[in-house]
């Protein structure tokens, strides 16, 4: 029997399940951009895509793929390390920290890179410290490069991995590390043997939205102009008009990106972690003066370049901007209108993305695997690729949408719906089944089991992914650009 029909055998056999009926109409919403890549792709004749292939395809897979591995070779060190000091040790100033390792989330990456490309000028506030250093001869170092937009991304997105890592780190059992201490286990070995295994299914949901982000960024590597699949994407569609050609790029990239996700399924699918009930969480002792030395100096490094410093330009410019009357009552309204996007976004994409995360935690099937797939393509196209596709739906389908506010959410919700599906998914593994099956065996309906079990022990996962969400819609430029209502202005664009 082929793999193929063995699938379909597998999916016919599925007990249907509210939730897997809910995550099929989710589902079956995530692919609408995706029909459209795969319509104008088809479109494409074989010596079109022969042309591709000699001319784009080998220099931007080679771009792509080692900037995606720097990129999360940087979070993981970034987001890991700052994640366990401050959940395993008490110390001045730990709320600041945690607020001070989350906010690099707020800054759009291309924001990020037009700020260290202005800092890094001759005359700029790095610039000019660089040559009071080094002397006047030398010149700081440029940022259109891969280890330039490496640097950037990893800035902005290691936040990913701490929240994911620090959520998991203090559902941690202390009896599972007493217990190898008392086998006689150094620290250095519990944390190898220990804890990091019982924190890959977090690292894991962390580095991939990490690399599907990388992937999809067009922001940092058009700022920085490092060719990407995003920025060739952007440009066959803008300069040259070629949708098909930029439909073909988006069918090679989704290609990639579902491949990396299939792979990293499959290393983590049998790596389930569960602890008792009864187990106590792990107590962060206080610091000593020494460590919290060294955890300031480390994630006040950290703090200064991710948000610290790009924060200080941002008022100084905000400033120079105020004085010349540039913010007024209209730029108010313009705030006003980024957050409401982003509140509606981010509420309805963490309501869609439980029923996802929910069947496929509980079903394990290839049938779950494929919905968990499909729903993840808004983080494999580009923003324009996506507002295309809907645009080209909503007149097709539904023309009574199109200049609403429905469809300018719908986009964002496709977009960032793997956000949520990770978030969620990384709370409901350390969910033990057995409590759900206690409450239907006291009689609890699906809802009761739903409200008064589930949510309740989701809801720090929940929580992540909703302000995750929710600062991801702020900075969405391209799909803001071309699907807002007329007259609906937001701060990216004023």
């Amino acid at each position: 029997m082929s793999v193929a029909s063995a699938f379909c055998l597998q999916c016919l056999n599925t007990r249907v399940t509210w939730r897997g009926f809910l995550a099929l109409c989710v589902v079956l919403v995530a692919v609408i951009p995706l029909l459209f890549v795969l319509y104008n792709s088809s479109q494409l004749t074989s010596s079109q895509w022969l042309n591709l292939w000699s001319s784009r395809l080998p220099g931007l897979l080679w771009n792509t793929l080692s900037l995606s591995v720097l990129v999360a070779i940087g979070a993981f060190t970034l987001g890991v390390s700052a994640a366990w000091w401050i959940t395993r040790r008490d110390f001045v100033g730990k709320r600041i920290a945690i607020w001070l390792m989350v906010l690099p989330l707020t800054i759009p990456t291309y924001v990020f890179a037009h700020i260290y490309t202005t800092l890094l000028e001759e005359d700029g506030w790095i610039g000019l410290l660089w040559q009071s250093i080094f002397g006047t001869d030398s010149y700081p170092p440029e940022l259109f490069n891969i280890v330039g937009v490496t640097f950037i991304l990893s800035l902005a997105g290691f936040s990913y991995v701490f929240l994911l890592v620090r959520d998991a780190l203090s559902r941690s059992q202390q009896d599972l590390e007493e217990a190898a201490r008392i086998q006689g286990a150094t620290p250095a070995q519990v944390f190898w043997r220990v804890n990091l295994p019982m924190l890959r299914p977090a690292i894991a949901a962390g580095l991939a939205l990490v690399v599907l982000h990388t992937l999809s960024d067009f922001g940092a590597v058009s700022m920085l102009r490092y060719q990407t699949f995003t920025l060739s994407i952007y440009l066959q569609m803008s300069g040259r008009f070629d949708y098909q050609a930029a439909a073909g790029l988006s069918m090679v990239l989704v290609s990639l990106s579902l491949t990396f996700m299939v792979l990293e399924r499959f290393f983590r699918n049998r790596q389930r972690y569960y602890g008792s009930g009864k187990s106590r969480r792990i107590q962060a002792r206080p610091a000593t003066l020494f460590e919290t030395i060294m955890i300031w100096w480390w994630l006040g490094l950290i703090s200064i370049l991710a948000f610290i410093l790009p924060l200080a330009w941002m008022l100084s410019w905000s400033w120079d901007a105020w004085m010349k009357d540039l913010i007024d009552a209209e730029f108010w309204g313009y705030v006003q209108n980024s957050i409401s996007v982003s509140f509606i976004a981010a509420t309805v994409t963490v309501i869609a993305a439980l029923p996802v995360a929910l069947y496929h935690a509980r079903a394990r099937s290839p049938l779950s695997q494929g919905y968990l797939h499909m729903a993840s393509l808004g983080f494999v196209l580009p923003g324009p690729v996506i507002a295309l596709g809907i645009l080209a739906f909503v007149l097709d389908g539904i023309p009574m949408w199109y200049g609403g506010m429905s469809v300018l959410v719908m986009a964002m919700v496709i977009r960032f719906l793997p956000l949520a599906i990770q978030s969620q998914e990384s709370a409901v593994q350390q969910l033990t089944p057995s409590i759900e099956q206690a409450a239907r065996s006291l009689g609890a309906s699906p809802w009761e089991n739903l409200t008064r079990v589930v949510l309740p022990m989701l809801k720090g996962g929940m929580a992540s992914a909703w302000v995750l969400v929710f600062i991801d819609t702020l900075k969405e430029l391209p799909a803001t650009l071309i699907l807002r209502p007329t007259g609906f202005d937001t701060c990216l664009l004023y």
